[in-house]
This record gives structure tokens, sequence and C-alpha cells, in this order.
């Protein structure tokens, strides 16, 4: 596909990189490639472990919400759960932001490391629609339940530091060696015995991808009620004129 690439290195980490100028925005078509890329690398015995990274100045700015709305959630969310379901451990690098929809896909990974100036937004209720991409399940299982509920609740977007801090990255670099950082814990994990850590990560996650599919059905079915309120046309307008939204609960 264009703008996903994929190289396996003598080190048995493969770079899987997206690039969707000018902020990443993904689509259908984007997370069912990503995990085409993982379940083939699955099949590769050269690959241990995964880098997911992105181009350009952020990871990903989730769904592009502008023109009309975004009413493919369910079938997003079919290939999403294959993102989960893939058995190979996955470090994200997270430059810059990683809204929404990004932060989910961030999520899915086993790790995640970000630099101080990362951002991190769970942005769903500024936008007037509910969270989505398992986030139900993915968020309050790193930074905990009441941490996840303020996030939602309000939307308020985390610096690298305060996201070190709650958990929502597991390590902080400088942002020149973000990738360089993100490929030694990926290097870390390759170099043990990859039997065993497949076995201890199926042991660990258990049943999450079945957890995040059910998430994902009340998620979508929520967000496509939420989708026709006038709320959501007003968070939508409000994020591209980078204003302050002015919801009337309808």
């Amino acid at each position: 596909m264009e703008g996903l690439t994929v190289d396996v290195g003598e080190d048995h980490v493969a770079t899987v990189e997206f690039d969707r100028p000018p902020k990443n925005h993904f689509d259908v078509e984007l997370i069912g490639a990503l995990a085409d890329a993982y379940e083939a690398l699955e099949e590769d015995p050269a690959c241990r472990a995964i880098v997911l990274c992105s181009a350009g100045r952020h990871f990903c700015a989730g769904a592009n919400f502008t023109g009309s709305p975004y009413t493919g959630a369910e079938a997003l969310y079919v290939q999403a759960v294959r993102l989960f379901a893939a058995a190979t451990p996955v470090v994200a690098a997270v430059q810059g932001a990683a809204i929404g929809g990004g932060l989910g896909l961030a999520l899915s990974a086993d790790f995640r490391v970000a630099a101080a100036s990362s951002r991190f937004a769970a942005n769903f209720a500024r936008l007037g629609i509910h969270h989505g991409f398992g986030i139900t399940v993915t968020l309050p299982a790193v930074v905990g339940n009441q941490a996840a509920l303020e996030l939602l609740y309000t939307g308020r977007r985390v610096q690298g530091e305060e996201a070190y801090a709650l958990g929502l990255c597991d390590r902080l670099a400088a942002e020149e060696e973000l990738r360089s950082q993100a490929h030694a814990l990926a290097g870390e994990i390759a170099a043990s015995a990859p039997l065993a850590v497949r076995s201890i990560r199926q042991t660990m996650r258990g049943d999450l991808p079945d957890r995040v599919w059910r998430a994902t059905q009340r998620e979508s079915a929520e967000q496509a009620g939420l989708f026709a309120s006038e709320d959501f046309q007003e968070g939508v307008r409000a994020t591209a004129e980078r204003r302050m939204p002015r919801f009337t609960g309808r």
C-alpha cells in the first residue's frame, strides 16, 4: 500500500512506518494495511518485534472529520481488532501528537516511547462524540480507571512528561533519539527467546482482542448516534476553526 513501508532488520526488529501527511490521519484502508503487515510479519521468522512509527511531525491525529462526519467506525474497528490479535510485540514511537483515534492506535501497541514534546489526548468529548478504537479497554489498563475517566471526560492534552508519569508512555527520549530508543526497546524484546516471548504475551494479554471487539461494538453504536447530533457538528467546526466549542446538548 502506498504510504506504508515495512523493513525487517538483522536484529529481528521490523519497522512498520506509515506516512499520511500532514498529520497522519487514518482511514479503514490504512488500519487494514497495518493489520496486514502485522499478520505477514507474524509468519516471518526473521521478525520478533515491531516498531510502529510514522513520518512527519505527528504520530497520528486520528480520523479526519473535516468536511463530513466519519461514519465508517464499525468497519474501521473490524480492522483495528486485527492489530490487537497479532502475535508479535509492538513498540510505538510517538512523536508530536497522538490524538483521538491516534491515541487508540498508540495504545494498541505493547509499549510507547515518546518525547517530552509528545502530546496525547482522548479528545472525543471535545468533538461531541463517544470515544472509540477500544480505548474503553486500553486506556484504563495503562493509566487506571480514575485517570482514564478524567482524560475521557475533559479531553485534555497530556504532554510527554505527564504521560510518562501516568503510564501513557513507557519511556521518554530526546526528540532526535525517539525512533532509535523505540528500536532499542524492541531490540531488547527481540533478543529474548521468541517462542517464550509470544507465550508470555499471550498469557498476559489473554482475551484482549475479544475484550476490544466487545468494547468497539459499544463504542461504534454510541458514536453512530452522536454523529447525528448538533454538538458533533459544532465540535468539528470548532476544531477546524481552532476555537472553543459552544455545545448545546442537542
